[in-house]
Parts: structure tokens; C-alpha cells; sequence
């Protein structure tokens, strides 16, 4: 399997606050503002398990059908 990496980034009036890393695995705060969201998200397993999903289902069949 090749190896692929999903970032989702969240961004406020142009500032990068907060991401979604797969290879973290966890939303990681990048602001003091993003503290709390992140640490929200990582606190809600739902959430944590759609966005380590998305690596298989966004990232992975992208990669093979562009391949």
C-alpha cells in the first residue's frame, strides 16, 4: 500500500487555527484560539473516526484512480 497523508486545515479570517493530520491521527492546535476546538474534536471519538477514515475513502481512491 502506498503511503498517503489527509490534512484538513481550519482557517479563520485568513489565520490557520487548528488541523487534521492523519499521520497524528488527532487534531493538533496551531493558535491559542484553536486550543479548545482541537481539543473538543479529539475529545469526540465520531468525529476523530470520520476524519481517520477519510485517508481511506478521500485520499487512498483518489490516488489510485489518478494513478
Amino acid at each position: 500500500t502506498e503511503q498517503v497523508r489527509y490534512v484538513n486545515r481550519y482557517i479563520h479570517n485568513r489565520e490557520q487555527f487548528a488541523h487534521f493530520d492523519s499521520d497524528v491521527g488527532l487534531f493538533v492546535a496551531d493558535t491559542p484560539l484553536g486550543e479548545p476546538q482541537a481539543k473538543y474534536w479529539n475529545s469526540q471519538p465520531e468525529i476523530l473516526e470520520q476524519r481517520r477514515a477519510e485517508v481511506d475513502r478521500f485520499c487512498r481512491h483518489n490516488y489510485q484512480v489518478l494513478t
